[in-house]
């Protein structure tokens, strides 16, 4: 008995041991599994840039002949261009969600379900900004006002486009970058810092971008993309990119990412171009509007976090 006992502790012992190795063996396997799928989230990304360029390419040479053959110009054929933008976007989006990762689109965060307030606020922060920014540079005499053109046609097509403008980027950037990203493990602020840096490269070929720029557009892909991180949804991105553009550009009559619109409610003379002005790339060429992007990260991650705080412990209560 004695050495039947002892032969079976000490296949005990060994039975441990290959347990043990087994479990080291799994986690050696685990390691390169997370290289793999951020590999293989790369490559979505990638995939995604080409086709949405690709269809894009496509759906704009058709809107071109469209406009050419009902002569059709001006602020308009701006709307029915950025609409093939917003198409190229969307349609490439839900060609690789449905056929690649086997999900709905609205695994974007389009969905409306009780986002009243998202979009309330997004509003409120652009407002916010370019009121601070403007009364600013008004103040010190870094921007002047030159005349008044009102134009209520001008003004609806303008947000139309400012709003084709939001969905194109907001769906691209933010629904599918970001949100894969997320999806694949990264660390939230990695995440939403990579998307925005492709973000702001994406304007690189924007007239008269430059190094402030290429910052402030990426502080602007950081404060729009900063509830997505724990919302996954897009309503205050959208909002937020809509009165961003439609206040900079069609109403205050700044560049929009340097470029000039046609009707814009002011007409403004710069006494000089310069990085408190923004110059020719306009307003997000401001070092102003680097210091107000900045409060506003801030102060919106915050709020996002004291959120987050008290609903974990609801979501704990409603599960016991």
């Amino acid at each position: 008995q004695g050495v039947s006992s002892a032969a079976s502790d000490v296949y005990k012992r060994q039975e441990t041991k290959d347990m043990e190795s087994m479990n080291e063996d799994t986690n050696a396997v685990k390691e390169p599994s997370k290289l793999v799928t951020y590999l293989v989230v790369a490559a979505k990304i990638i995939v995604y840039i080409l086709l949405m360029l690709g269809l894009t390419g496509i759906l704009a040479a058709i809107c071109m002949k469209l406009l050419s053959f009902f002569k059709i110009s001006g602020i308009l054929e701006e709307v029915v261009m950025q609409s093939s933008f917003l198409a190229g976007s969307f349609l490439a989006a839900w060609l690789l969600l449905k056929n690649w990762d086997h999900l709905p689109i609205a695994d974007l965060g389009l969905s409306l379900k009780g986002r009243a307030k998202d979009i309330f606020w997004g509003t409120f922060v652009a407002l916010v900004i370019y009121a601070v920014g403007f009364g600013i540079l008004y103040a010190i005499g870094e921007v002047e006002i030159a005349a008044v053109h009102f134009s209520a046609y001008d003004l609806l097509l303008s947000w139309i486009l400012m709003l084709l403008v939001a969905f194109t980027e907001e769906i691209a950037f933010r629904g599918f970058v970001l949100g894969h990203l997320l999806t694949a493990g990264a660390n939230r602020f990695v995440a939403l810092f990579l998307s925005s840096a492709l973000f702001s490269l994406m304007h690189i070929f924007n007239p008269n971008f430059s190094l402030i720029a290429f910052l402030n557009i990426l502080l602007a892909g950081i404060l729009l993309g900063s509830t997505y991180i724990y919302t996954r949804n897009l309503w205050f991105a959208i909002a937020l990119h809509l009165f961003w553009n439609w206040l900079q550009g069609p109403i205050l009559g700044f560049e929009v990412s340097g470029g000039r619109l046609g009707g814009t409610l002011l007409s403004l003379e710069l006494p000089e171009e310069n990085i408190i002005n923004g110059g020719t790339f306009g307003f997000e060429g401001s070092i102003l509007c680097t210091a107000l992007m900045i409060i506003a990260i801030v102060i919106t991650l915050r709020l996002q976090d004291k959120f987050r705080a008290r609903r974990l412990p609801q979501c704990r209560v409603q599960k016991t």
